[in-house]
């Protein structure tokens, strides 16, 4: 057994198998002709169907479908809700249905299919209308005048065959009785019945014929059909005598069976008649001629010889519109009673026609597409298919079969009628689309099929919830912020499409101090936060899309208010009173001095000092503990009074922290940009923070490489990007934007690069082939647009590294030749000096000159000019720049080398010599940024005049170090920086290292 042998076998079995509560049957008769709206029938009570639920007991709500294909004009309609069937507009008219010869025992039907929803109550109801046949169509004769030639000699009661008249109608409607009008007494009228039930009229001859006498006989035929009313029609029957032919034509076969197949080619022989004639001469010529009752189809499908009665194929046959002609064929010898011969040919079936594919759909489509919800339940009902084949037997049985693997399958209700529903739950988020053929295909040799396409699109529906991308969400700002400052942007995605994906954002409970927009999801601060009061906020966010019914999803926000140093410090009383004994060592404990700062971390670190004691006492600036500087004498004196101030050491920032980017999350991620996108919509958004405070934290964004075609522009306050201009078809595919933000900060900004890549298309329904492509964009420069072809790039690269080889070789060409001549004009300078100062000496010889002069010889192999401009600082950035100091080296050039200048050790720790009341300025002043420090010791062998150390401090604690003291610079100051001067022979010393801004 072959596939096809299998296939057959299966839609064998699936008919025997039919379910009968799903399958049902009906028959009802009705009349061709009725008039419209008039009740046929009543399916629910014709089949006993309840509209009650029986497991429940609830009413059903049953609907009643007619299963029609599209343009279709049904000859009756189906009421939707009660199942009554009632004829249409358009005319039943049996004829038209059922063409072709008709007789009393054949039927004339036609078949509806009816379903009944929803699917959990699904009926496939299949009606048979048989029409009845009315008495709309009168008898008529071939011709309006009939011919006939009867010899003159011709007996008394001879017969001569009248052409019959036919009737489109069946039963008693069709022909029923002929009557001859005006006979004028020679003539009489007879009806033969043939077996099949025709009725054939002839003509009597009563009296003698004399054509002498009388040649030409006119008279009427009338004929009558059976019906009521009853209908008539008449023809002229004109007789003419003729001269004496004594023999008629004898056919050696009278009826004759044929088979044929219908591939037969033009000019096959079908049969061979054969008649003689006993008359000799010219009343033995006899001539083969179509009797008048076949068709005119017919004969333009046959030809006949009419000398030797050769009957052949004149045109292409088909079975299916025809498959038995009937001929009758005359054989004349010129005498008025030609011979009549019947022929039945048989045309036989080959497999010449594909099946064809009846496709109604039970769930109308809109422009050729069935629309099915992605919740629909597993075997909804699509579609009524309806396979037959037009040629008989083994060529005409047909099995059905979708071609590829989707979640649809074909259910078998009838022997050639299909069900086409789904197999499976169905999801959007998957594929969204179904396009897939029906094929039949029938048992011939070889097999013919036949295929039909159908499309179903998958409507989205809301089961989805929005996602956020991160569940909880922490934030940290610092108090006394401005109103409506910018937090950050909460993003939600949903899988969803159109508004089930439209996600609308809601502030939860305990969330006053904040607003969120509803739409962008942008948290901003709505009060002036006060960290004393409140240092922790805690809330939650709704994300909830505008489906139906909606989902929603939350996501919990911590906000952590950060420390600002707003608040002085407090003495816990306003006077502090100690008893001491006299006579107390010097150096004791007298008390302590306490004091509170509601700020926290290094905002409450108090620095207290003495103001106005003569050094009787020694205050600890920190613990608070006062102890005496000298011994106590009551009877010298009894009490000391002196005032304490508390200070707070402030830290000013310093730009040292780069953007950080939160929205993207990567550099491989993207948006989807529709193409209906309006100008001015928000298509992506770029969102970063910094660390640091002040302008140092102000960002600016800007789009610096990627946007070529101007499609797109970012606003470079709050980040989005929007669209220019709405795209068009030649903007579909991956745009990267390369974008910038930077800070305000003083004295160097500092910035980030952030890709943000945007896809132009209605859809991103392959999101892998989109990956790849930005995968592959990593390999493009960001300072190139990724629209620029791979060899564009490649012979681009080549010309920059070969026009930065050339340059490199002239500047090398250009400071070599430089060098040369510096050195040579130098030489020659220091010759003609040498030679003056010689001349000098000559004119005033002096010993303690010459000896200076050794000297200065002496002097000049150490050049201080030569060694500074060689120094240089080669800076390492530590991980804690705020206590470990950044090593230098000096590298000085060879030749210096050689003389035997040795190296600094610069990692030696310079000691400290500040006083017990000066405040520790290191401890406190710390910066969250590596900054570069080195340090100078008292030895150093390197004689250069001076040192210039650029230093950033607050501007109201600005200490200016010399050799051996610290001054302190007024805080009304403009100057920022203070720069420190120190001799070789001096001693540079600080407690901590210096932090000097990274020169770049």
């Amino acid at each position: 057994m072959d596939l096809k042998d299998y296939y057959l076998l299966a839609a064998l079995l699936a008919c025997l198998w039919l379910d009968p509560s799903i399958a049902q049957e009906l028959i009802y008769p009705i009349r061709e002709e009725l008039q419209e709206n008039v009740l046929i029938g009543n399916i629910p009570k014709d089949l006993n169907i309840s509209h009650t639920n029986a497991a429940t007991g609830a009413s059903a709500n049953l609907v009643y479908r007619l299963v029609s294909k599209a343009g279709d004009n049904p000859l009756v309609r189906v009421l939707s809700s009660t199942g009554e069937i009632f004829t249409t507009s358009n005319r039943i008219d049996r004829e038209r249905l059922c063409p072709g010869p008709s007789f009393e025992d054949s039927e004339c039907a036609f078949e509806i299919e009816v379903v009944i929803l929803p699917n959990d109550y699904f009926r496939l109801i299949k009606i048979k209308m048989v029409v009845k046949d009315t008495n709309d169509n009168a008898p008529m004769f071939p011709s309006p005048v009939i011919n006939i030639s009867i010899p003159e000699n011709t007996l008394i009661n001879s017969r001569f065959a009248i052409p019959s008249a036919t009737d489109p109608d069946t039963g008693p409607n069709s022909v029923h009785k002929y009557e001859l009008v005006n006979g004028q007494s020679a003539f009489g009228l007879d009806i033969v019945e043939t077996p099949e039930g025709e009725k054939w009229p002839q003509l009597i001859v009563q009296q003698n014929l004399d054509r002498e006498q009388k040649d030409t006989y006119v008279m009427k035929v009338k004929v009558e059909d059976g019906g009521s009313p009853q209908k008539s029609s008449t023809a002229i029957l004109q007789v003419t005598v003729t001269d004496v032919n004594d023999n008629r034509p004898v056919f050696k076969d009278g009826q004759m069976e044929v088979h044929i197949p219908e591939n037969s080619a033009v000019g096959t022989s079908v049969v061979q008649l054969q008649a003689t004639d006993a008359d000799i001469g010219s009343n033995a010529d006899i001539r083969y001629v179509f009797g008048t009752q076949v068709p005119p189809a017919t004969k333009r499908l046959f030809a006949l010889n009419s000398t030797s009665g050769l009957i052949t194929v004149q045109r292409p046959l088909d079975r299916e519109e025809t498959a038995i002609h009937k001929l009758s064929v005359l054989a004349s010898d010129g005498s008025s009673s030609p011979a009549k011969a019947t022929i039945n040919i048989n045309v036989t079936d080959v497999n010449d026609n594909p099946p064809n594919i009846d496709l109604r759909y039970i769930i109308v489509p809109i422009n050729g597409t069935v629309f099915l919800s992605e919740k629909d339940p597993i075997n909804t009902k699509i579609a009524l298919i309806t396979v037959s084949d037009k040629d008989t037997d083994i060529n005409g049985k047909v099995i059905c079969f979708i071609e590829k693997d989707v979640p649809f399958h074909l259910k078998a209700v009838y022997d050639n009628q299909y069900l086409l529903e789904t197999s499976a739950l169905l999801d959007y988020e998957g594929t969204k689309e179904y396009n897939f053929k029906i094929v039949a295909s029938d048992s011939g040799k070889p097999s013919l099929n036949q295929t039909a396409l159908v499309r179903v699109r998958l409507e989205d529906e809301n089961d989805n919830p929005p996602v956020f991308t991160q569940p909880v969400i922490e934030l940290a700002i610092m108090e006394n912020n401005k109103r409506d400052l910018f937090l950050t942007m909460l993003s939600a995605t949903d899988e969803d499409h159109g508004k089930n994906a439209e996600i609308v954002y809601q502030l939860g409970p305990n969330a006053s101090f904040f607003d969120l927009d509803r739409k962008t999801g942008v948290l901003t601060a709505s009060r002036v936060f006060d960290r004393e009061d409140q240092d922790r906020f805690l809330f939650t966010v709704t994300a909830r899309d505008n489906g139906t019914p909606p989902l929603q999803t939350q996501a919990a926000v911590i906000v952590t208010i950060l420390d600002e140093n707003d608040n002085n410090p407090k003495f816990t009383h306003n006077h502090f009173q100690f008893f001491v004994s006299e006579n107390l060592p010097k150096y004791s404990t007298v008390g302590v001095i306490t004091v509170t700062d509601t700020d926290a971390g290094e905002n409450a670190a108090v620095s207290l000092s003495i103001l106005n004691d003569n050094e009787n006492f020694i205050l600890d600036p920190y613990s608070g503990v006062i102890k005496s500087n000298v011994s106590f004498d009551r009877e010298q004196q009894s009490s000391y009074t002196f005032d304490v101030r508390a200070v707070t050491i402030n830290v000013i920032d310093v730009n040292d922290n780069t953007p950080v980017v939160i929205s993207p999350s990567s550099n491989t991620s993207f948006r989807l940009v529709p193409l209906s996108s309006i100008p001015g919509s928000v298509v992506a958004e770029v969102f970063a923070v910094d660390g640091d405070t002040g302008m140092n934290a102000e960002l600016k964004y800007s789009i610096v490489s990627g946007n070529n075609r101007g499609l797109f522009r970012i606003d470079p306050v709050t980040g989005n990007i929007t669209l220019e201009e709405k795209p068009t078809v030649t903007d579909i595919g991956l745009h990267r934007l390369v974008v910038n933000i930077s800070d305000l900060g003083y004295p160097k900004s500092l910035h980030t690069l952030v890709l943000v890549f945007l896809y132009v298309n209605d859809t991103a329904s392959n999101a892998t082939l989109i990956h790849e492509l930005i995968r592959r964009t990593m390999e493009t420069p960001i300072d190139r647009n990724i629209g620029e072809s791979g060899e564009t790039y490649q012979s681009g690269d080549y010309l920059t590294i070969l026009i930065a080889f050339v340059t490199g070789a002239l500047v090398v060409v250009i400071v070599i030749f430089v060098t040369v001549l510096l050195r040579c004009r130098h030489a020659s300078r220091f010759k003609a000096a040498q030679r003056k100062k010689q001349g000098a000496e000559w004119m005033s010889p002096n010993t303690e000159n010459k000896q200076n002069k050794k000297k200065k010889r002496k002097k000049r192999k150490s050049p201080k000019s030569s060694l500074l401009n060689f120094v240089t600082i080669e800076e390492s950035k530590p991980d804690d720049p705020a206590h470990e100091p950044i090593n230098g080296t000096i590298s000085i050039p060879t030749e210096l080398e050689e003389q035997g200048i040795g190296r600094f050790d610069w990692n030696a720790t310079p000691t400290t010599t500040f006083k017990p009341s000066s405040p520790d300025l290191a401890r406190h002043y710390k910066s969250a940024s590596p900054q570069s420090a080195f340090h100078l010791k008292a030895d150093t062998p390197v004689s250069v005049k001076k040192h210039h150390v650029i230093q950033e401090l607050p501007l109201d604690n600005t200490f200016v170090g010399g050799c051996d003291t610290l001054s302190k610079r007024s805080s009304t100051s403009s100057d920022h920086f203070s720069a420190s001067e120190c001799s070789s022979q001096g001693a540079f010393k600080t407690k901590a290292p210096l932090h000097t801004r990274q020169q770049t």
